[in-house]
């Protein structure tokens, strides 16, 4: 299957150019803060406690956690995968190249760096509102997955993060005149590869989100903080651990390791092990009274 024409420009307004990739992130932000919201309204979702944040609160944490989505993501990609960049803030040739740690435009996000930044807000905003953390991030993790639904889309729409090379039916062949004419050529090369972007919409955003689903509205696993943080953190490693087998490597020079491991696998084994802690040490203590 040769890949779409896909344009990546949804539309322009004048020089501006309204990218699918962008409307991703602000589609996964505005969706996800209304689920959140209507999970902090939900008090019988929480019994015997209550919500964690109030929906004004929640409208506070949302600006805080797009500042960590954006910082998080490409600072942990520059540091995970080109931490050249880095250097060159400090050492480059001119200008641009000392820049371009910043130019978020040039692509280059990280879900990893993304995470780390979004759990700095939260702790921040927990400790300065004084509110219970592990009751917050419970509220926040249910919504992730849409966002990672729209990102996943978004980048096989770009033709990019695609998957290693198959024989499989419904393989994609990353090539088409847009891609080539953009870079010269076809950096996938013309070699049938898996659509890794779709599997991982599927397992990372639909399916994660369906088990989330399950664990706050049927489980009613809210009362025990940790416990769907637990599930977010685990399922997700384990989903991304397992699509880097048929993912290609991220490019860099952190990606050339040993063993067939790749730097997405390394990253999601910390995310296991926390999340199978958060679990336990949920599933062992009594749910918390309101007044906790």
């Amino acid at each position: 299957m040769q890949f779409p024409e896909f344009d990546p420009v949804l539309f322009s307004i004048g020089p501006l150019d309204i990218r699918w990739y962008a409307l991703a992130y602000v589609a996964g932000i505005v969706v996800g803060w209304w689920y959140a919201a209507r999970l902090a309204k939900d008090n019988a979702l929480w019994r015997p406690g209550g919500a964690p944040v109030s929906t004004v609160q929640l409208d506070d944490l949302i600006l805080w956690i797009t500042l960590g989505i954006i910082l998080g993501g490409r600072f942990g990609f520059a540091l995970f995968y080109q931490p050249s960049l880095y250097g060159n803030l400090f050492a480059g040739a001119d200008w641009g190249e000392r820049l371009a740690l910043f130019r978020l435009w040039d692509g280059g996000m990280s879900f990893h760096g993304g995470l780390i930044g979004v759990s700095l807000a939260i702790l921040w905003f927990a400790w300065r509102n004084k509110v219970r953390l592990l009751s917050l991030g419970d509220l926040v993790a249910p919504a992730v997955p849409i966002g990672l639904f729209f990102g996943r889309m978004a980048n096989f729409i770009n033709g990019e993060l695609w998957g290693r090379e198959t024989t499989v039916p419904w393989a994609v062949r990353f090539c088409n005149d847009r891609i080539y004419q953009m870079y010269g050529s076809c950096p996938a090369g013309n070699e049938p590869r898996h659509p890794s972007q779709l599997y991982e919409a599927g397992l990372e955003g639909l399916v994660l989100f369906a088990v989330l689903w399950f664990a706050v509205h049927r489980a009613r696993l809210l009362a025990k903080p940790g416990y769907v943080t637990g599930v977010f953190l685990f399922g997700y490693g384990l989903a991304r651990a397992s699509l880097e087998n048929v993912r290609q490597p991220d490019a860099g020079k952190l990606s050339e390791l040993p063993l067939g491991l790749t730097m997405g696998m390394i990253l999601s084994v910390p995310m296991m092990l926390i999340g199978a802690w958060l679990i336990w040490r949920a599933w062992s203590r009594p749910p918390v009274a309101a007044d906790a």
